[in-house]
């Protein structure tokens, strides 16, 4: 493996380790992977902004700090990218879109706790306009392309930050999850990523993401990654309108503890009378269930109880896509479909309240899985990366139509709160990655975290990597 190579596709705490010990400076791994956005994002779209000089600066700093003999933060001198909805100072939030030119004046919460813990920021991530669709395209910034195959979608709404991390661009970046935004990419683009539980991570300066529905969290290649960085950015802020019970140890912990016996479903149907998964999706949901139960687990087969979850989720949608079109200083510029989007807000606002209550109703049902199982087991989407291009010349209706059956695996987990994680589960006679989605009880992402990396080390997914 090249030098290049090794430090393209280096995981966030091999970098951390390297840079605490002096082998690479963060100066030296930031222009690194400047030089690497720059050589790649061309055919990928991945970002809407590179912070080069700001990057540049920022691990100026970190340098001369652990020069200085500073403590060093868990994340000191890596470099992390951020999907454009969260605020950056001094660069515009544009929820990938044109409608919104102002500029941030301060960091949002998730990026000040980055920071703090030494991440060096070095660019923006592009996501469809409000992070509506489950495809990363948009009118204004074009497709974005999957690594693995450059015809096919990285998925959405996070697809971005996806892309940029399978592809190497970048170690690891922040995305969001209203629906499957977090899990859908990831599953696209053979990464693991994590849905925490509502209110685990603040979304300040906001008072939440897409209602009761919508987290922040990092998309990455390992299951270590993933744990490091939460443990950085948990918590929440007194701004924030849900607030999840702290962990009782850090989520690295979970990692190295046996989780002992567990009992998991494993539930192949489509939760929401979506359509079945594909033949390939479902042959390795089921060898990730025979790995589970050669690990001492003990795994039923089965289905979840039934709720009424679609117009639940649907009202929170389009209210979350209300309270963010408020947001922006040029509303003309917003996407068709967006109008259309907030008409239907404007129209069902009065059902605001009953949405959330509706939903909250169906999560106590769904959750009764939870009495007789620790987790469940389930494909993380219909089937591998779709192609790209799924919303150009669409409108709202034909948008929609597509979208809720792709995110029909995720988006009830949304609605009723509960952490849920994408990971690998191997690759389609095309060379596409698969997915499988873990899901715990509430705050049961310590669970989730320790079966990942039981699944992580029996079958390692992050040594294979997309050709470019």
């Amino acid at each position: 493996m090249s030098n290049s190579e090794r430090l393209s596709f280096a995981s966030v705490t091999d970098l951390a380790a390297w840079i605490a010990g002096a082998e690479v400076t963060s100066r030296e791994v930031t222009e690194h992977f400047i030089a690497r956005i720059e050589a790649l994002n061309p055919r990928l779209n991945a970002f809407k902004r590179i912070l080069s000089a700001e990057a540049r600066a920022e691990a100026d700093a970190r340098d001369a700090l652990q020069a200085s003999g500073a403590q060093l933060g868990p994340l000191h001198g890596v470099p992390i990218a951020i999907k454009d909805e969260n605020d950056v100072e001094g660069t515009p939030t544009t929820y990938g879109g044109a409608a919104s030119t102002v500029i941030a004046s301060r960091d949002s919460e998730v990026v000040r706790r980055l920071r703090q813990a030494g991440a060096v920021i070095i660019g923006k991530t592009l996501m469809p306009e409000f992070g509506i669709w489950p495809y990363t395209e948009t009118e204004a910034n074009g497709i974005t392309r999957n690594p693995w195959d450059v015809t096919r979608s990285p998925a959405g709404s996070s697809g971005g930050t996806a892309a940029a991390v399978a592809a190497g661009m970048v170690p690891a970046g922040i995305g969001g999850d209203g629906g499957g935004s977090i899990r859908l990419p990831s599953a696209a683009c053979g990464l693991f990523g994590l849905k925490p539980q509502r209110g685990r991570v603040s979304a300040a300066p906001n008072a939440a993401l897409w209602r009761s529905l919508g987290t922040i969290g990092p998309l990455t290649r390992t299951v270590a990654d993933a744990a490091l960085i939460y443990d950085v950015i948990a918590g929440t802020t007194p701004t924030d309108a849900y607030h999840a019970t702290p962990w009782d140890a850090p989520l690295l912990d979970a990692l190295t503890t046996n989780p002992g016996s567990l009992r998991i479903l494993v539930a192949s149907d489509n939760p929401n009378g979506g359509p079945a998964a594909d033949a390939e999706t479902l042959a390795a949901l089921e060898a990730t269930a025979q790995t589970l139960a050669a690990l001492g687990h003990i795994v039923s087969h089965g289905t979840l109880p039934k709720a009424s979850t679609a117009l639940p989720f649907l009202f929170q949608v389009a209210g979350g896509v209300l309270d963010e079109a408020k947001r922006v200083d040029h509303p003309e510029r917003l996407e068709g479909r967006t109008k259309a989007m907030v008409r239907v807000a404007t129209i069902t606002k009065p059902w605001a309240a009953w949405a959330e209550r509706a939903g909250a109703a169906a999560s106590t049902t769904i959750n009764t899985v939870f009495e007789e199982y620790d987790l469940v087991l389930t494909p993380t989407a219909t089937t591998p990366a779709v192609r790209a291009g799924q919303l150009s010349g669409v409108g709202f209706v034909r948008a929609s139509l597509k979208a809720t059956p792709a995110a029909s695996f995720t988006s009830i987990w949304n609605l009723c709160g509960n952490p849920a994680a994408a990971l690998p589960s191997g690759r389609s006679a095309d060379g596409l990655p698969l997915s499988v989605q873990i899901i715990g009880r509430a705050g049961g992402e310590a669970t989730i975290m320790a079966v990942s990396a039981q699944l992580e080390r029996v079958r390692p997914w992050a040594e294979f990597r997309p050709t470019l």
